[in-house]
């Protein structure tokens, strides 16, 4: 484990991450309790609940990735993606839910006085969450990681054994990863075709997801580079470093239920008071509270020239939303509902599952060579960038063309990509599937070796 250079000293972002959130806790938690609460409006609310948020996930980020020092490696891994990920999947859960209560008290889940849909929201999180992730984290990566090279080299460095000027290198053992995603991708290409997501399809992704994580739990136990407030924390004695990252743990989780309810009304509130499109605000801005901590922490990463570990951690979170989040959804709205009922899709979130699922055909067809270059990264950012500009200053109708056509281009140069990459797909398949830890890490080794002489 990295030991960070002031491992006595408490690194003032915790602090700073905790006081954030104290705001948007006392008053949600005194709404819950029928404490005396000050009244504000709609749009400074949803910003006060979305800074506890943001505060929360930070304190998550730091917690998942101390408490690699006692969890299996890859298990570690995916630990970390999905407690990055635990906002968002509150938020979510608080829009399906009412879509749940909302569909059993009128028979459907058709739009509000307010102008939302419930259940149009619930689906309007989630795709954006998933779209923001690959189309701008993925990038992101990728161009810090260019700089942080250059930045070596001018100091006389070099390059890591993942990190390379334009391209990031992922370890085979990330093969596991990209099948994953791969299969979860391809069970959902047919959403768009679909009226609802039913508890079949929770079956489906959810049973995907606990293959995932069974199979990370047989790789080797491997030890975490930490540095910042992570590397402090891991820093501490065993007790007190268990006693620290639980605490964590339990109060982000506190904040997240507190505020998540808040911060999900206030945000539709808001659009009502603004006269701003629910699903525009709900589809963009609340993914960005929940996941920016984690993008800013892959940033870090990739700046210290450990860019296959930032990446590696988006595309796990990547691998969480596409079975886990989009699997439990279902489940949420039938418990809420009181009914095997699956949940609506409408005409227009059709189009949003037919875009999400195109990218992630296109983002695992670049991965399968295991390689993330410069030029496929900003094929991603302006594919993402159109359609985020055209979602806004075009009328619905004028954007599902624009969707439609980006769908395409997505789906034929995944196409291309998987026809002229054949033999890496095959590679990840075996690999992802029955190749043992031990043969994938003794192969990366030797790469590491090669690449760093390079």
């Amino acid at each position: 484990m990295r030991v960070p250079d002031h491992p006595d000293h408490l690194p003032p972002y915790l602090p700073i991450a905790g006081l954030v959130t104290v705001p948007g806790l006392y008053i949600g938690a005194a709404d819950y309790l029928g404490l005396a609460a000050p009244a504000l409006a709609a749009p400074l609310a949803a910003l006060v609940y979305g800074i506890a948020i943001v505060g929360a996930a930070f304190i998550l980020s730091w917690a998942a990735e101390a408490a690699q020092v006692d969890i299996n490696g890859g298990l570690a891994l995916a630990l970390l993606a999905f407690l990055a990920v635990l906002p968002e999947y509150a938020v979510d859960f608080v829009f399906t839910m009412n879509a749940g209560q909302i569909n059993a008290e009128q028979g459907h889940c058709m739009a509000q006085a307010d102008g939302a849909n419930p259940c149009s929201l619930a689906l309007a999180n989630m795709t954006g969450a998933n779209r923001i992730l690959v189309g701008v984290g993925w990038p992101l990566v990728v161009l810090v990681a260019t700089i942080a090279v250059l930045r070596a080299r001018r100091r006389g460095g070099g390059q890591s054994a993942s990190t390379h000027l334009g391209w990031v290198k992922l370890p085979r053992r990330m093969s596991v990863e990209v099948f994953f995603l791969g299969a979860a991708t391809v069970y959902s290409l047919h959403f768009p075709l679909r009226d609802s997501l039913t508890l079949v399809d929770a079956a489906v992704l959810v049973s995907l997801f606990v293959a995932y994580a069974w199979r990370l739990s047989k790789a080797p136990v491997e030890e975490p580079e930490l540095t910042g407030t992570s590397g402090w924390i891991g820093s501490r004695p065993k007790s007190a470093r268990r006693w620290l990252y639980g605490g964590m743990f339990a109060f982000a989780a506190v904040v997240i239920l507190a505020t998540a309810e808040h911060f999900a009304h206030n945000l539709v509130d808001t659009g009502t008071d603004l006269g701003i499109d629910h699903f525009l605000l709900v589809q963009w801005v609340a993914p960005l509270a929940s996941e920016s901590p984690e993008l800013i922490v892959a940033c870090l990463f990739a700046w210290k020239l450990h860019a296959s570990s930032s990446l590696g951690t988006l595309i796990s979170s990547k691998v969480n939303q596409w079975t886990l989040l989009v699997g439990t959804i279902p489940i949420v709205f039938a418990i809420s509902s009181g009914s095997f009922d699956g949940l609506p899709i409408d005409l227009h979130q059709r189009f949003e599952l037919m875009i999400t699922a195109a990218q992630s055909l296109f983002a695992v067809s670049i991965l399968v060579s295991l390689t993330m270059t410069a030029r496929w990264a900003t094929t991603l950012l302006v594919l993402f960038l159109i359609q985020f500009v055209t979602s806004i200053v075009l009328p619905t109708e004028t954007d599902r063309i624009i969707i439609a056509v980006l769908s395409a281009i997505y789906v034929l140069l995944s196409l291309v990509l998987l026809t002229r990459r054949f033999r890496d797909a095959r590679r990840v398949v075996r690999d992802g599937l029955a190749t043992p830890f031990d043969v994938l890490q003794r192969a990366d080794e030797q790469e590491a070796v090669r690449l760093t002489r390079e």
